[in-house]
């Protein structure tokens, strides 16, 4: 069951469609449920501003996620309800969603923000509130203590895990004299001070560290401030001029020298690699959280996952070749999702007079084995920070297509703790 169903042109048919052969058998045959009002979640929803590419791709594959778990039989033999909150990815609105969601709607809890600096402006009002918030973003915010004991990262890891586990193959294998591109906001400063912190660590320099409004819709200004002697180019960027920022990245260059670069798939989440205009790309490297493109070692959840979520082998919408998926962060809130069942269950959850004891269940968690629940791999939570902990990927453009050539193990990305929310009072 869910609100604002639609929204993405998505029918009950066309979603069952994409479940896979396992759950279809399933989805025929309809639940029968406890007379019970459904568990309502809600989604905190960057559907408007800068944040809209993730948001429409978050909400398939929340919708999607819905769906398979609903034909699966719900949360505590009750169907499960989402209801649909656009906060234009902006802090403020971001904090009037949460109280809408909780208190407009009677919404058992909330998921779904990716943006930091909108998770960082709703955070406390969840906090006041005591709902359980459950964001699908990657900054430091989380595990760093600034938040409260009511917000969790779950299904996703952090910046400060993905860089310090990458940062010693850039060294290794593209250079040691690093110039940063990054958007201007507490996002680009995780980046800018962890990845610093780790090239240091690894011998290398960061000669420069250019900050960029995510607003900006034209980028020529700042790439002069790169240094001549720059060996690997590092650059991450968010928001709907990513494909104007790649582009004139690519004419800064044209067909002289230049240097190694080594970009976050942010700076291309929604923008297909093989598009014109990219074709300098050929040989560069990103970061990908879940590889775009399906590889060969593909396990059978993966490509459960990818037909659930209607997305092909290149990491386009199925229905659109040129509708392409945020493909690296979405699975976010599918794996999300399927925390949120397992915690109201190992909870026992029924009212909302049981958030906390669903927050204790969560704390409690610790192996989460790869599986059709954890689609992009084997994770670790940390319920002391709140923070779970993953592999990361290294693809290289090759022919066009994001083809992974390296990969992190677990232990690579992990960190000693700077907080223990579970000694924090509700």
């Amino acid at each position: 069951m869910t609100k604002d169903f639609s929204a993405q042109g998505l029918t009950r048919r066309t979603l069952l469609k994409g479940t896979g052969a396992g759950l279809l058998a399933s989805a025929f045959a309809a639940p029968v449920w406890a007379q019970a009002a459904p568990i309502k979640l809600g989604f905190q929803l960057h559907r408007t501003g800068i944040g809209a590419a993730y948001g429409r791709w978050y909400e398939r594959t929340a919708q999607a996620a819905l769906t398979t778990i609903n034909a699966a039989g719900g949360i505590n033999g009750r169907p499960v309800e989402i209801v649909f909150e656009d906060d234009g990815t902006d802090p403020k609105r971001g904090a009037e969603v949460v109280e809408k969601l909780t208190s407009q709607h009677g919404c058992d809890l909330i998921f779904g923000p990716l943006f930091s600096h909108v998770v960082i402006g709703s955070a406390p009002r969840a906090g006041e509130l005591k709902v359980p918030y459950l964001v699908c973003s990657e900054g430091y915010h989380v595990a760093s203590g600034m938040l409260n004991r009511w917000t969790m990262q779950p299904g996703i890891t952090d910046v400060r895990a993905q860089v310090s586990s990458m940062a010693p193959w850039v060294l290794a294998n593209l250079g040691k004299k690093v110039t940063m591109v990054f958007p201007d906001y507490a996002f680009g400063y995780d980046h800018r001070d962890f990845f610093t912190a780790a090239v240091q660590a690894g011998g290398g320099e960061v000669i420069a560290q250019i900050a960029i409004p995510p607003t900006e819709t034209t980028f020529t200004r700042y790439l002069p401030q790169i240094p001549a002697e720059t060996e690997v180019l590092y650059h991450v960027m968010v928001g709907p001029a990513v494909l104007t920022f790649v582009k004139e990245l690519g004419e800064f260059y044209g067909s002289g020298a230049r240097p190694q670069i080594f970009g976050f798939i942010d700076s291309l989440e929604a923008v297909d690699t093989a598009a014109p205009g990219l074709e300098f790309l050929e040989g560069t490297h990103f970061w990908e959280a879940h590889n775009r493109v399906k590889q060969a070692d593909a396990s059978e959840h993966e490509v459960a996952y990818r037909a659930a979520v209607g997305v092909d082998d290149n990491g386009a919408s199925v229905s659109d070749a040129k509708d392409v998926s945020t493909y690296s962060h979405m699975f976010s809130v599918w794996e999300t999702l399927h925390v949120i069942k397992a915690g109201m269950e190992a909870s026992g959850y029924q009212t909302s007079a049981d958030r906390q004891k669903f927050v204790e269940a969560v704390e409690a968690m610790s192996d989460m084995p790869e599986s059709a629940a954890h689609v992009q791999g084997a994770k670790k939570f940390n319920g002391k920070t709140h923070q779970v902990f993953g592999h990361q990927m290294i693809s290289k453009v090759e022919g066009g297509k994001l083809m992974r050539v390296h990969k992190t193990t677990m232990e690579d990305g992990m960190y000693d703790d700077a907080v223990d929310y579970t000694t924090q009072s509700f």
